[in-house]
């Protein structure tokens, strides 16, 4: 039997599945193991070498190629990694090494880039939007990524890696100005106004209490607390300044909302009302902006695609 081999590198849990088809009902095994990063660099690589170890030894199989989904991305010009919340891989040739340690070809994409693709080949994109030309994956979650994916030539989506390996990086362009300083260097990223952690600074900041959002948007639907509706008004509003601009960029068929603060349900609803006051299309949002379909399941399954 062809098997599909894909692996999630993430900061805490690296997690590898092998599937008989691509499809999320065609997996033949699924594993997890914890990265440990503190360890050091050349301890994920053995990490990683170790777990594709175990998905053979407990099934039979053996990969003939593998795909991974990295936080950060190889950059071009060197093949080594940038960009990276697990630092310990930022300058290293983690493709390079992964392919001596595992003796196969290996294809790597950033951790939003493998969402993207998996919710294009075998999520929500092919229910909503099966003859999709581009399809915007975004993540707002600790952090805020985004990924690219486009019909290639063949038919088959592909990742938008681009010339530096950033395509897609809407995290990192600046959407408040002056505002929360990035440890990119810049302030008032998207990350720094609509992640997670980044919504709860400000709720913290203007009311002097430490609530998570889930909290906050809970204060928000019953009027209780002017600062919840403060937060939950202008995480709002700059959600809909980032993702217009997304759109009047790009334009794609679809963008698909991932990560912990794509579950907010106002983002369906009244953030698309604000998306409008900013589209350069007359005030109409004629994209979908879709809940994903596959959860947590989508960096594994989408390192996998990378393959077929």
């Amino acid at each position: 039997m062809n098997t599909i081999w894909g692996i999630d590198l993430g900061g805490t849990k690296i997690e590898g599945v092998i599937l008989s088809a691509a499809s999320p009902d065609a997996v033949l095994i699924r594993k997890r193991i914890d990265t440990e990063a503190h360890l050091g660099y050349r301890h994920i690589v053995a990490q990683i070498q170790r777990l594709v170890q175990e998905l053979s030894a407990q099934t039979g199989y053996r990969a003939e190629q593998i795909g991974i989904a990295t936080p950060g991305t190889l950059n071009p010009s060197t093949q080594t990694m940038k960009n990276s919340n697990t630092v310990c891989l930022n300058g290293m040739p983690l493709k390079v090494d992964l392919e001596n340690a595992l003796k196969i070809p290996v294809k790597m994409a950033n951790d939003a880039n493998c969402f993207a693709l998996a919710e294009a080949t075998m999520g929500i994109i092919p229910d909503v939007v099966p003859n999709f030309q581009c399809v915007f994956g975004v993540i707002m979650g600790t952090g805020v990524g985004g990924g690219v994916v486009f019909k290639g030539k063949d038919g088959q989506p592909v990742v938008l890696n681009g010339l530096q390996g950033i395509g897609g990086e809407w995290g990192h362009n600046v959407l408040e100005h002056n505002g929360y300083e990035c440890y990119c260097g810049k302030r008032g990223c998207t990350e720094q106004v609509l992640s997670g952690p980044a919504l709860q600074r400000y709720y913290h900041q203007i009311s002097g209490q430490k609530l998570n959002l889930k909290e906050i948007i809970v204060r928000f639907k019953e009027d209780s607390d002017p600062h919840a509706t403060q937060t939950v008004e202008r995480m709002l509003d700059f959600f809909g300044q980032g993702i217009s601009t997304l759109i009047n960029v790009l334009d794609p068929d679809a963008i698909v909302l991932g990560g912990g603060v794509g579950n907010i349900d106002l983002l369906y609803t009244e953030g698309i009302e604000h998306i409008k006051k900013y589209i350069f299309n007359s005030k109409i949002v004629e994209t979908p902006i879709l809940r994903p379909k596959l959860g947590d399941s989508a960096g594994v399954f989408g390192a996998a695609m990378l393959v077929c």
